[in-house]
């Protein structure tokens, strides 16, 4: 019988970390529904993700899909000079995909029967023996365990942990997808097989090939996806910058055809000033780049009572490790396997999955930060320098 067979979990964000919480907590023997805030199916949200080993694993057995039909290969790590010159190239065996295409496989796996879209956690309490959820919809949850994986704006965070707040780095991520199609053979070819950087002072640009809107993996039909780091001060002109077309400021993230045109044909202009010719070539073709912004969040706690909190929701981490969705997916796999060596408590599994989990959100915090230091600020992130690889545990791993 299952560790926890006649336990209920409640999972609170329907996204990558979310749903892999929920599909171990299902193997343990949970009764598990997930909860998410918004009223639509979040396909097609976000761009590419860097595979890591952690985030492939669920895909290792336990899904209906493997990760070779799910993602693209890179076999080079590659810089590119002001003209197209390789400023260094080495060996780079890594698989990379988009955001939805992963959400689709693991919300296939999960079903939609117990998947819960357009409703908000507004309130959370708890005894010694269950969790209550109040959401704005009048609906009342009660669980054994609750995960909240709802992001950089978490519920969870801010009720458990009020005076934490997001701290901005100075500088934005310009985001977005061009089809291979859309580029001209030269730049395909010099882009298809690597994960690409193009650095300037204080900016730098990586790109990589993801599969297409729809998960294709034909040569042609899949996407080339980028983020650029611009620097932003803060105040005034950040806030005009992320200010809406519809005069709405986003302060965590803005969806395409969001942002003013004016910011985005300066930003064109700018790519094909500062960047590698393929590299920009990517930029101004693409028809509505977005933007993020660049933060960070440190929480002091993971673990409260029978409450977990995990992935951006815990630790909001810039994305220079490519990491952000691989710790949401290490909380999960940890969690699973301390509730599964604790079959007894589940307050006494958080509390010793805790620890190490702290540690490695706060490593790879301080990590991440001082790679964008080295880019943004210092103008010291050199090419092929290994301390730059993109890693969950550590460079390049």
């Amino acid at each position: 019988m299952p560790h926890h067979s006649g336990s209920r979990a409640v999972v609170v964000g329907g996204s990558i970390g979310g749903l892999t919480a929920a599909l171990l907590l299902r193997k343990l023997g949970f009764d598990v529904d997930v909860f998410e805030r918004t009223p639509t199916p979040l396909d097609n949200r976000g761009g590419g993700l860097v595979l890591q080993p952690i985030m492939m694993k669920w895909f290792d057995g336990h899904s209906a899909r493997r990760i070779e039909e799910l993602s693209t290969e890179t076999t080079r790590l590659r810089y590119l000079g002001p003209r197209d010159e390789v400023l260094y190239e080495g060996p780079f065996d890594w698989r990379c995909t988009s955001w939805g295409t992963v959400y689709r496989a693991l919300l296939s796996d999960f079903g939609g029967e117990r998947y819960h879209l357009g409703e908000f956690c507004a309130g959370i309490s708890q005894d010694s023996d269950q969790v209550e959820l109040r959401f704005v919809t009048g609906r009342v949850e009660r669980a054994d365990l609750v995960v909240f994986a709802d992001g950089i704006t978490s519920t969870g965070r801010q009720r458990l942990y009020p005076t934490v707040q997001r701290r901005y780095s100075g500088y934005v991520g310009w985001r977005g997808t061009v089809r291979e199609d859309r580029l001209t053979d030269g730049t395909r070819t010099l882009l298809a097989d690597s994960i690409t950087y193009s650095v300037a002072p204080n900016t730098h640009a990586v790109m990589y090939t993801i599969p297409g809107m729809d998960g294709e993996l034909e040569h042609g039909r899949r996407l080339l996806n980028y983020v650029w780091y611009r620097n932003v001060a803060d105040g005034p002109e950040l806030h005009e910058l992320i200010t809406d077309t519809k005069g709405f400021e986003a302060p965590v993230s803005m969806h395409p055809g969001s942002v003013q045109q004016r910011y985005v044909d300066e930003m064109r202009e700018a790519a094909a000033r500062q960047l590698a010719p393929a590299v920009a070539e990517v930029i101004m073709r693409t028809e509505q780049p977005y933007l993020q912004v660049v933060s960070d969040i440190r929480i002091p706690r993971m673990a409260h009572g029978r409450i977990a909190v995990i992935g951006d929701a815990a630790f909001a981490v810039r994305p220079h490790p490519a990491a952000g969705s691989a710790k949401a997916a290490a909380d999960a796999w940890t969690l699973y396997e301390r509730l599964q060596a604790r079959p007894g408590s589940i307050a006494e599994a958080l509390a010793a999955w805790e620890p190490a989990q702290l540690e490695l959100g706060n490593r790879l915090l301080d990590r991440a930060a001082a790679m964008g230091a080295r880019s943004q600020v210092t103008s010291t992130w050199t090419p092929g320098d290994p301390d730059l690889l993109p890693g969950l545990y550590g460079p390049g791993r």
